[in-house]
């Protein structure tokens, strides 16, 4: 089973903006190439730190508002959130260990 979380437009704000753990969000497409090698790494990492981070995914494709909102010109995108406003972010695929150091100092 999955730990992350899809994020939607309609529950962006109680899984995002109001959440009492930092958010890891992966803006992807199914058809990307690099989203696909990032996105194993990412259901890792929401396994193993599901306790102390909450990770969602943002399909691009059908959230094209919050891509938009988020200034996302490339995917995958990573977005860090703490106390509802934008901690860190990251455009292109990563290594697990540069993935993270993105949210390391907000858990």
């Amino acid at each position: 089973m999955s730990e992350h979380v899809t994020i939607t437009n309609a529950n962006f704000e109680p899984e995002v903006l109001k959440s009492t753990l930092p958010v890891l969000l992966d803006f992807w497409a199914p058809w990307c190439g690099p989203c696909k090698m990032v996105g194993p790494v990412i259901e890792e990492l929401a396994t193993e730190y599901k306790d102390r981070l909450k990770v969602g995914k943002v399909n691009v494709d059908e959230e094209g508002d919050l891509a938009t909102r988020h200034s996302v010109v490339s995917i995958p995108t990573l977005v860090v959130y703490k106390d509802g406003e934008i901690a860190n972010l990251s455009a292109g695929a990563l290594p697990r260990r540069k993935i993270v150091e993105l949210f390391q100092d907000f858990i």
